[in-house]
């Protein structure tokens, strides 16, 4: 599966497995539209649609990021970040200088249980959604630049360079760049099986 986008990669495990559209819609609570626009348009979820994707597919959310099965030890270094095979993920509407963008620090680990990754940061338009979403897990992050903002349920949380933040995914929240600059960021996410 090297170097096919996010909706191909998923189109390719969905039938894989022989499962249709409306089967998939039906597995996930995803809008059959939305999904026809996963696979066909690849357009760039956030991670609470795509955890529900990799669910009914028995799949860990990572592997639709991983190039290629290696051994277990993975490294990553930092000049080879941004090689041009990293998922986007947009928080809103697709605008210039707006969204995430995820670099997976644990593809070619194939039995990992969590999932790491650097993400940078842009700062976030006027109007942009910022709806709060939940998964089961566990989510840890560190601020490496920029301010990071963590909303979580009513609480909202201004995090600097060095700071960083552990908390249960299951509680509503948000994780934004706080102000006018970029912030970049990591992040282990953990799915409990």
């Amino acid at each position: 599966m090297k170097n096919k986008k996010l909706g191909e990669r998923i189109r390719a495990f969905r039938e894989l497995q022989d499962l249709s559209r409306e089967e998939m819609a039906e597995r996930t609570g995803l809008t059959l539209e939305f999904l026809t626009s996963l696979e066909q348009d690849d357009i760039t979820p956030s991670l609470g649609p795509l955890l529900k994707v990799s669910r009914a597919l028995g799949v860990r959310l990572g592997t639709f990021m991983d190039d290629e099965v290696g051994s277990d030890c993975c490294l990553v270094r930092c000049a080879d970040l941004g090689g041009g095979d990293d998922v986007v993920l947009h928080t809103g509407a697709a605008q210039k200088g707006e969204g995430l963008t995820f670099h997976s620090l644990g593809a070619g680990k194939a039995d990992r249980h969590m999932e790491p990754f650097f993400i940078e940061m842009q700062p976030e338009a006027t109007g942009c959604d910022r709806s709060l979403s939940s998964h089961e897990g566990e989510e840890f992050i560190v601020v490496v630049s920029g301010e990071v903002e963590v909303v979580m349920a009513r609480e909202t949380h201004l995090l600097s360079p060095g700071d960083s933040i552990y908390f249960n995914s299951i509680v509503p929240h948000h994780v934004g760049c706080a102000g006018t600059e970029p912030a970049q960021i990591y992040a282990v996410l953990y799915f409990p099986e």
